[in-house]
């Protein structure tokens, strides 16, 4: 067989080039990125095959690419959501733990949010489910670039819910609206007022129940997506589910599982991801990428109605006492799973080890796109199309780990990945099941671990060998760049004083707030006014 010619060489680099290229240079595509909370690695079935209750997830994987050494930005909620929508890590966004109930700021204001971006390059925006990134006046989703709202200002274990399901400790039920109800209020329930629901910026259920939330959520998703398609606008759709995190609740009767509750939950979140992909795919497949990912690992503490693992288990931060999940830097407490969905366009049936992270989201969509990102900062995450396209399996070089509250400073860059070696800076562990925690340990040098031979992160490398001694300069190198390139940016300040005015509620004087339909009750923006209507 003769070599081809240029010009068939040049048609057939037209052709797949045509096929696989990004949207944005024929047209911007709809992008879906739903976020699970507190998921486990080993939570999606085409991870760990002792996972059965991920159908929907299974398919998804097998009809596009699955990333397995794919990373939140933070291991826990406040922080994570705020990377993934900023493209920046906590130390230069400023959202650094998670925010209150009663939380005065969230994510500061001069910071730019993906939403924002889409929508000044003609997307139709949307945000459903859990937010947690201020909820008060200019923090609410619908002044921070979102046309639509639907979902819970933070998570649903911050305040009291009619049949809240199961969580250790107990979850108490909202008294019911009486005088006697009230005065025993503050101490039956975890804050003085209920969960509120929002529509925009009207409370529509107060307080949330949470055994229909998962069918509110599908619903108001698909009309979003049914809207913005029949407009003509792309569209961006952030839906941010309640699951994995407690309490969780019994779902409607389903196929069972060796997992209990946790299991049937676990269910019903799959069949929810499903729903949404049939949607999308019922208003043009091949329009719209589905990005699925989680914000953190696994909620140890809880027991048996957390995540899975998988290999991840931290093996070093185990023997110490303490759980090495959510919270923190440990591979359990980031690792995440991760699954790219757009036909035509991601491949199918392939399984990438590329290093990424969810801070990727924020640059690759806005290149997709064909918008620009905002000037005058600096970003974490990388454009990272070529990966999700086959062309490459190339991603970061370096990732950074900020502590994210189980021991040490908040915030603080305590772990760094380099390749296949991961360096800690600081250990500790978070509250596990048995109640135990790993206090703060500060390692200089920095502990090291060789994540190829070594998944578990149980034995770091001998300070003496060859290995470690070839590795520290490289890893002591990218560590100092990296502190260097955060104190030499455009870093902002996150508003963490608490009020208890700003508490949402639909009537501010009643301790166990209940508001359903037509007694809702607005929060007027960006002037902060609140109009109030009496709870039944």
């Amino acid at each position: 067989m003769g070599t081809p010619s240029p010009r068939a060489v040049l048609v057939l680099t037209v052709v797949l080039v045509g096929l696989w290229a990004p949207r944005g240079v024929y047209g911007q595509p709809n992008f879906i990125v739903i976020l699970a909370d507190d998921v486990g690695w080993g939570d999606l079935g085409a991870n760990w095959a002792e996972t059965k209750e991920t159908p929907h997830l299974d398919q998804l994987a097998a009809e596009g690419t699955r990333f397995v050494d794919f990373h939140s930005a933070a291991s826990t909620c406040s922080p994570s959501r705020a990377s993934l929508l900023t493209g920046r890590l906590g130390v230069r966004n400023g959202v650094t733990h998670n925010f209150a109930i009663t939380s005065v700021g969230g994510l500061p204001l001069n910071e730019t949010t993906l939403a924002e971006v889409l929508q000044e390059a003609g997307y139709s925006t949307g945000a459903i489910g859990k937010w947690h990134l201020g909820h008060r006046g200019r923090h609410h989703p619908n002044s921070r670039g979102f046309d639509y709202y639907f979902g819970i200002p933070y998570s649903h274990d911050m305040g009291c819910t009619d049949t809240p399901g199961y969580n250790l400790p107990p979850c108490p039920p909202c008294p019911r609206h009486s005088a006697a109800a009230s005065r025993v209020a503050r101490k039956d329930c975890y804050t003085e007022v209920a969960l509120p629901l929002f529509e925009n910026v009207t409370i529509v259920q107060q307080p949330v129940a949470l055994g229909s939330l998962t069918t509110r959520y599908a619903e108001e998703a698909a009309r979003f997506i049914r809207r913005a398609s029949e407009s003509g606008r792309p569209f961006f759709l952030y839906l941010a589910l309640a699951h994995m995190h407690v309490p969780l609740w019994d779902p409607q009767p389903g196929p069972t599982s060796g997992r209990g509750i946790y299991g049937a939950s676990l269910s019903e979140m799959d069949a929810l991801v499903g729903r949404i992909k049939e949607v999308a795919d019922s208003h043009g497949k091949g329009n719209t990428l589905l990005w699925f990912t989680g914000d953190n690992g696994p909620w140890a503490q809880k027991c048996e109605l957390a995540g899975r693992l998988g290999p991840f288990v931290g093996a070093w931060q185990r023997q110490r006492g303490g759980s090495s999940a959510k919270q923190t830097t440990w591979e359990g407490g980031h690792r995440v799973p991760a699954v790219v969905y757009w036909p035509g366009h991601v491949p199918a049936k392939r399984t990438s080890r590329a290093l990424l992270s969810t801070l990727d989201i924020f640059p690759t969509l806005v290149a997709l796109a064909g918008a620009a990102l905002p000037p005058n900062r600096r970003f974490d995450g990388l454009d990272v199309s070529p990966v999700l396209f086959g062309w490459s399996d190339e991603g970061h070089k370096v990732l950074l780990h900020p502590n994210s509250g189980a021991a040490g400073k908040v915030g603080e860059i305590e772990a760094l990945r380099l390749a296949q070696y991961k360096a800690f800076y600081t250990t500790g562990g978070a509250m596990a099941c048995d109640g135990s925690t790993g206090p703060a340990e500060h390692h200089q040098p920095p502990l090291i671990f060789n994540l190829d031979r070594d998944i578990q992160e149980q034995e770091p490398l001998d300070v003496a060998s060859r290995e470690y001694q070839a590795v520290l300069p490289m890893i002591s190198r990218a560590y100092t760049q990296a502190l260097e390139d955060v104190a030499a940016d455009n870093v902002s300040v996150a508003d963490y004083s608490k009020d208890p005015a700003v508490i949402p509620c639909c009537n501010a004087h009643h301790v166990a707030c209940r508001c359903h339909g037509a007694h809702a009750a607005t929060l007027d923006l960006p002037t902060e006014r609140r109009t109030t209507r009496l709870c039944l």
